[in-house]
């Protein structure tokens, strides 16, 4: 996936609003899916899957083999802690649509977009962080390269 004549790897992210532990945007993937995950010039697709409003996994199968999907399956709105087994349930699902070669994990946006930030607790970030490095070690293959 990566190309060593690049100089840098790049990503997109589809927010869906994230200021004052609040989103915008509800609904699934499907309607953009097929337009954007093929079109978009990017070596990484950052995705909101963190709760309901994100939609089921299915769109995924629209992503082309080029590119990596990084789950956005931890919320950075509120400090309620996810569990590595509501992560590997999510992560099972995803891996029905995507390789896991080409699956990693991610918060589901920045803690603090903008400078009124969310309602969360910078431990609860803290936790936040340290489970998704768990979890990504113990339900990821190893990158063969960075």
């Amino acid at each position: 996936m990566i190309d060593a004549g690049r100089p840098a790897t790049f990503g997109f992210h589809l927010c869906r609003g994230n200021q004052l532990s609040r989103w915008l945007v509800a609904g699934g993937y499907d309607a953009i899916a097929g337009p954007v995950f093929g079109s978009v010039h990017a070596d990484r697709l950052l995705l909101e899957y963190d709760d309901e409003r994100s939609g089921s996994f299915d769109p995924l199968r629209l992503v082309p083999g080029d590119k990596v999907v990084v789950l956005g399956l931890v919320t950075t709105k509120t400090s309620r802690i996810e569990t590595v087994e509501q992560v590997k349930a999510r992560l099972d699902e995803a891996r029905s649509r995507v390789d896991a070669e080409r699956l990693a994990l991610s918060p589901q946006c920045g803690f603090a977009t903008s400078v009124a930030g969310n309602a969360i607790t910078s431990q609860a970030q803290r936790a936040k962080l340290a489970l998704l490095v768990r979890a990504a070690g113990e339900l990821l293959p190893a990158p063969s390269a960075i």
